[in-house]
């Protein structure tokens, strides 16, 4: 298919995603008629690779290991989302800067995956594969339609994802049916999706900013929850340090363990590999029935 006929860009986007990360970004040829698909945070690069595959080429405006909340995109970015084929999003606060930048450009094809987040502030629901799943097939619609030549590989991919995250979600439910009801003590409140599909209770130290000092009324309460609960290790994330938790899990004789949001993601991680190493944790550090 011609690079023309989809109504793709070619050089001129290519030349504005150099620094980019992604796949292959900023170095294909002017006419290697691939799509330009630009994402916004690492699950939704995931998801647009793996759907797109060889038809397209994904950036990233987040870098490996970058604050994906603190996103504010350059004028290149600017272009480059308003140039791209597709661009994959989540609107709603988690990147304000982002969602102004696609209200003013309003780019042609863009899929926001505010259509299977619903838990008000928290942005993380692809701690929920089945949800994940559900933007794969948004994705394969919306190059379906930019690149219909090659919308039933689009589908079929989209297919294999949904295979491959429907099985990371019964390794979930198989290894934590004893933990029904279980408390899920985080330093902060970023598993609310996971806490959710697999029947855990979410007790956050903090809330949704992982910078904030618990009050001590927070970390009374905490203490009251431990004692009622059992629970026996508080988790937290690996990018913003294990201060509070390390502090309040030495005052309450509990263990500390890593949960990964997905979000500040390393070059190399993926996200197959990071739900796996999240369950492992879980199963350690859960009070369950095992």
């Amino acid at each position: 298919m011609s690079p023309t006929s989809s109504g793709r860009r070619a050089a001129p986007l290519a030349v504005l995603l150099v620094g980019l990360t992604g796949c292959g970004a900023g170095q294909a040829a002017e006419d290697d008629g691939r799509l330009d698909v630009v994402v916004s945070s690492y699950p939704l690069q995931y998801v647009a690779e793996q759907v797109g595959g060889g038809h397209v080429d994904v950036a990233n405006l987040t870098p490996p290991g970058g604050d994906t909340h603190r996103l504010d995109p350059a004028p290149r970015e600017v272009a480059a989302l308003s140039e791209a084929d597709v661009v994959v999003h989540l609107t709603g606060g988690l990147q304000p800067a982002v969602d102004e930048v696609l209200e003013r450009e309003r780019p042609d094809h863009v899929v926001d995956a505010a259509s299977v987040a619903d838990r008000g502030p928290d942005p993380h629901f692809w701690l929920d594969p089945l949800r994940l799943a559900q933007v794969g097939r948004d994705v394969a619609a919306e190059l379906s339609e930019v690149d219909p030549g090659h919308a039933a590989d689009y589908d079929d991919a989209a297919a294999r994802l949904e295979d491959a995250l429907g099985a990371i979600d019964r390794e979930y439910t198989e290894a934590l049916a004893a933990c029904d009801g279980a408390t899920l003590l985080a330093s902060h409140e970023a598993f609310g999706y996971l806490a959710e599909r697999y029947g855990l209770r979410q007790v956050g130290v903090a809330g949704l900013d992982p910078n904030v000092e618990p009050s001590p009324s927070r970390v009374r309460a905490v203490a009251e929850e431990v004692g009622r609960t059992g629970a026996r290790t508080i988790f937290f994330e690996a990018a913003a340090g294990s201060g509070v938790a390390e502090v309040l899990a030495g005052d309450l004789g509990l263990a500390t363990d890593v949960l990964h949001p997905i979000e500040r993601v390393a070059a190399g991680d993926s996200y197959p590999e990071l739900m796996s190493a999240n369950l492992a944790a879980l199963q350690r550090g859960l009070a369950c029935g095992t």
